[in-house]
């Protein structure tokens, strides 16, 4: 008995070392946590339960047989994030370069499967070079066997992946198809080639951090959500994300309780919106008004500017909220936008997250570079994912909706549930001087009469009354009490219930 004890603590030392020390200060030096450390920082303390330490590879081609490494690369199990079930991967840059090989691929499926019965999500901490190449087809079969867990798991669990090394090759689909993506400034990469391939092919000179980087992803390519400073900070922020999020798809997001009063009037907002309607705000500043305790959890903050994503809570209660931003671009919806928002709204509707929307939107971005990289598909997009939408939608035009952008910001012939609008809000086909260019052109010569023209179709329609008068407006209310009107609006529609027709699933316009 003495003796397998002593055979145990060996393995389980060897499984910690990973790589060796060497490779661990190597590690360091780079200022990247280890698997373990980066465990421990995200996970409770003392909550952390390890599956299949023990596990080896199985090759024996390329004298792989003399290399076996305890927990072949990827450290496995379960754990709590602030008292809540979370089920992890951290693979370990130590050991084969986090190369992914069939017992690694295995080690991962097998706590994607049990997070599925059991009905918890999944973070994966990515450090990987990629296929374990020694391997051949038996490791790319592991890539496949993942992809298809990421699959089967979208949208019964949340999927989180965050990348804190090299992740290149097919080592990218996974945290592709994942809820949403995290990375790590000068130490992440992310790319279908390197840079060499790049060069060989392309003849474009390309470093690492520019073809793939964190900063290049969080703002040009839109594939990450947000990008930290290093590992700590990374994590930390996940474990906040986590705050907000339900364990699955037939749970509800946690209520958290807060002192700030449901009917908190924030006065300021009253004198939010320019009386020059050709001036900008910022509409981070409604949202920070209006939510609990002026919390928001943005995603992806520099990429799609113009409109605004993120979770925050409205008397407790998890809320996702989808903003036009008047300081970018105006406010209007174009490719990356629409991508942006309505991934975000599917997000929402598949884990039960009630949607509050922002609209100040004077349309769709015109020109021929939308137009030829497919706006009307991709402005499609939002437009299916907010009519497909079922969980409660509360929705508040704050300046102006005009044109097909009013439609498809949740307005109520997209089912939304409760629909309001500031007293200076304009709800039109369009503004009021491009609409009286077009219905007096004959007039276009004579600038008085246009004047007057225009005067007299902002006195009639350049306000809510009209949407109001025939209920695609549920309410006119004053800027203060919008915080009011949302959360009371949300006790209402807690218990609501909507189903959509049968079907294996609908064709989005991807």
């Amino acid at each position: 008995m003495q003796e397998i004890l002593q055979q145990l603590e060996q393995k389980r030392e060897a499984a910690r070392l990973g790589g060796g020390q060497k490779r661990i200060d190597a590690q360091h030096a780079k200022g990247k946590l280890t698997a373990r450390e980066r465990l421990e920082v995200l996970l409770d303390e003392g909550t952390f339960e390890e599956w299949d330490m023990f596990v080896e590879h199985r090759c024996s081609d390329f004298g792989m047989e003399a290399s076996k490494i305890p927990g072949d690369g990827v450290v496995t199990g379960y754990g709590m994030i602030n008292g809540r079930l979370v089920f992890v991967f951290s693979q370990d840059f130590t050991v084969f370069g986090g190369a992914l090989s069939e017992a690694h691929a295995e080690k991962i499926c097998k706590v994607m499967d049990q997070a599925m019965k059991v009905g918890a999500p999944v973070i994966g901490l990515n450090d990987s070079g990629g296929a374990r190449i020694q391997e051949g087809v038996a490791s790319l079969g592991g890539y496949a066997e993942v992809f298809q867990r990421n699959a089967m798991a979208s949208g019964v669990i949340p999927q989180i992946s965050m990348i804190m090394g090299p992740s290149a090759g097919g080592a990218v689909y996974s945290p592709a198809m994942t809820d949403f993506i995290f990375m790590v400034k000068d130490s992440s990469y992310m790319f279908v080639t390197g840079p060499e391939v790049v060069k060989t092919v392309t003849h474009e000179e390309v470093t690492a951090e520019e073809l793939g980087g964190a900063v290049t992803h969080s703002t040009k390519s839109g594939v990450a959500d947000l990008a930290f400073e290093n590992d700590v900070e990374a994590l930390l922020m996940l474990r906040r994300l986590y705050n907000y999020l339900p364990l699955n798809n037939r749970e509800k997001a946690p209520v958290r309780p807060s002192g700030d009063p449901i009917d908190r009037k924030e006065l300021s907002l009253d004198t939010l919106v320019p009386d020059n309607p050709n001036k900008a705000y910022d509409m981070k500043e409604l949202i920070l008004k209006t939510v609990d305790d002026g919390d928001f959890f943005e995603i992806q903050p520099h990429y799609a500017a113009n409109i605004i994503v993120g979770f925050a809570r409205m008397d407790g209660q998890t809320v996702g909220i989808v903003a036009n931003q008047p300081l970018v671009l105006a406010g209007c919806l174009d490719i990356k936008s629409s991508i942006k928002a309505a991934r975000f709204v599917r997000f929402c509707d598949a884990f039960s997250i009630p949607v509050v929307t922002f609209v100040d939107v004077p349309g769709f971005m015109p020109g021929t570079s939308q137009e030829y990289g497919g706006i009307i598909k991709h402005g499609a997009k939002l437009l299916y994912a907010y009519a497909e939408c079922t969980v409660p939608k509360i929705t508040v035009i704050t300046r102006k909706a005009y044109g097909g952008a009013y439609d498809v910001m949740a307005s109520k012939h997209l089912r939304g549930d409760v629909n309001l609008a500031w007293p200076n809000a304009e709800i039109a086909v369009m503004g009021a001087k491009g609409a009286v260019e077009i219905i007096f052109r004959e007039e276009k010569k004579d600038p008085a009469k246009l004047a007057e023209r225009e005067a007299e179709y902002k006195r009639r329609f350049a306000n809510p009354f009209v949407a109001a008068e025939r209920g695609y407006i549920d309410d006119v209310i004053l800027p203060h009490e919008t915080r009011k009107r949302i959360c009371r609006s949300l006790v209402m529609l807690k218990d609501k219930k909507i189903e959509n027709p049968w079907r294996k699933h609908g064709n989005i316009p991807l």
